[in-house]
């Protein structure tokens, strides 16, 4: 962590109810820790959360701890609206894959009941862990193409730069790398969130071997990406339209 992350994680061990970052007050009522349970019934339905990531990022299991807590889409669409809509076929009849946002938007009203997260990870591991594997929106792109070319033909960074670039949105993106989260700060991402802390239903990182081939050709190719990745802390507030956008 970097020191504005650790003093967030001292201030949130003291239980206290400021997120100086974002200057809103959350009241410590809504916090449930495993030793003492302030509600029994954690899920939110009037609650929804959009997970979105361009895969091999822990999306996948983000989304199904989220589902404990409200309603959770997982999208895979690298470009995010300027005005929030639905997804897939949610209120329309447009032939849109589930895991792509549609054209209807969602009443500003509704707003405040949607949260965006884009989480991302370093782009080998990506690689490597998901598209070789499945090539999940790459236009059959392979790993040969990639290195023989020495440029980014899966557009990562394309995906990454449409959700941490400032634009005149109409809701906010929390940015999470996929390091930061898993490396047990899910107590951090619920406190932001606004959802409770049950650390018994934190997600585990399960790491699968994976022999990884072409790593130096590939940190070449990747470098301008993980440069800007590297610059955004573990959680990243894209607000909208506002400037302040640090988070942790």
């Amino acid at each position: 962590m970097n020191s504005f992350s650790l003093e967030y994680k001292e201030e949130f061990n003291n239980n206290t109810n400021k997120i100086i970052s974002t200057n809103k007050i959350i009241s410590t009522n809504k916090i449930i820790s495993t030793n003492k349970i302030i509600s029994t019934n954690i899920f939110n339905k009037n609650m929804n959360y959009y997970v979105c990531s361009f895969g091999g990022c822990g999306s996948t299991v983000l989304t199904n701890y989220l589902s404990n807590f409200g309603n959770v889409y997982h999208i895979q669409d690298r470009f995010p609206p300027k005005n929030l809509t639905y997804v897939g076929k949610t209120n329309t009849d447009e032939d849109i894959p589930n895991n792509w946002f549609n054209s209807v938007e969602i009443p500003e009203e509704e707003l405040t009941k949607y949260k965006v997260i884009f989480i991302y990870r370093n782009p080998i591991d990506v690689i490597f862990t998901k598209f070789e594997q499945e090539n999940i929106k790459c236009d059959n792109i392979n790993l040969l193409d990639v290195i023989h070319s020495k440029k980014d033909l899966y557009k990562l960074s394309n995906f990454f730069d449409n959700y941490t670039t400032i634009t005149n949105r109409n809701y906010n993106i929390y940015c999470v790398k996929y390091e930061f989260l898993f490396n047990r700060n899910f107590d951090i991402l619920n406190y932001i969130l606004e959802i409770p802390i049950i650390k018994s239903l934190f997600p585990t990182k399960q790491e699968s071997l994976i022999k990884y081939q072409y790593v130096k050709e590939l940190q070449s190719i990747y470098r301008p990406l993980l440069n800007k990745m590297s610059k955004l802390n573990g959680i990243h507030l894209i607000k909208q339209p506002k400037e302040f956008n640090v988070v942790v």
